[in-house]
């Protein structure tokens, strides 16, 4: 059988040759491969015998069945010709397939890795989200924990600055009373201080005035103590 590839090419070369020969058609191979054995038996016989030089000497259907094989042997050739470029596409798809094949193993490959590099990235990341978690809930605890202290150093601060405020006053107050109390003693450290000098002169007046009462006593005993006629001597000197 004649493939319509074949019957296409076969009528252009006819177009190209006006002098072919039309072709006749092939009857469908139905009857297995006894018909393609009988073409090629039937081509090297007509190959090896000067038969196809007289074609003049056949009658029409002698021409007919020579013309039969003559197409039978262009299709043949063709088909041939054609199973020889199907097969060096087929080859050629092959190692273009081979080579899809590698590239896709590769990229396979490839992609084992990246899929390995990113599951081991993804599980870097959810550990480090893991340890940012526990830092966040440590933060957070010790937020809470510093949030109370700072609350009781509050409540201890305003204690003490009570404490403190009433000291302060406690020490005003008594530094008032202190410099009350310093005032007085001053105060009557002056009176003190006058009425001494007062005592002082006092005692300076009774002790000049013993002393001159001391003398004239010494002086009066001193007189009654020597006889009179010494008396009126010491008188007449």
């Amino acid at each position: 059988m004649i493939s319509p590839f074949f019957r296409k090419k076969d009528a252009k070369e006819q177009q190209h040759d006006p002098g072919a020969e039309p072709m006749v058609p092939q009857a469908s191979p139905e009857g297995g491969s006894a018909e393609s054995d009988l073409a090629v038996a039937v081509e090297d016989s007509l190959s090896s015998t000067p038969f196809m030089a007289n074609k003049s000497n056949l009658d029409k259907k002698s021409l007919d069945l020579v013309f039969a094989v003559e197409q039978m042997i262009q299709a043949r050739q063709h088909a041939e010709i054609n199973i020889y470029e199907l097969q060096d596409r087929l080859n050629h798809s092959s190692g273009h397939i081979e080579r899809l094949s590698r590239d896709l193993k590769n990229l396979n490959k490839v992609i084992e890795e990246r899929e390995k590099s990113i599951l081991e990235f993804e599980q870097k990341l959810i550990e480090k989200n893991l340890k940012v978690d526990q830092v966040i809930e440590d933060y957070r605890e010790l937020q809470s924990t510093l949030s109370s202290e700072i609350d009781e150093l509050k409540s201890v601060i305003d204690l003490e600055q009570q404490k403190y405020a009433s000291l302060v006053q406690t020490h005003n107050e008594a530094n008032a009373e202190k410099m009350k109390k310093i005032n007085e003693m001053e105060e009557r450290i002056g009176r003190l201080e006058v009425e001494n000098s007062h005592v002082k002169q006092k005692y300076e007046n009774v002790r000049q005035e013993k002393a001159y009462l001391s003398n004239m006593i010494s002086d009066f005993t001193s007189r009654m103590s020597i006889p009179i006629g010494q008396n009126k001597n010491n008188r007449n000197d």
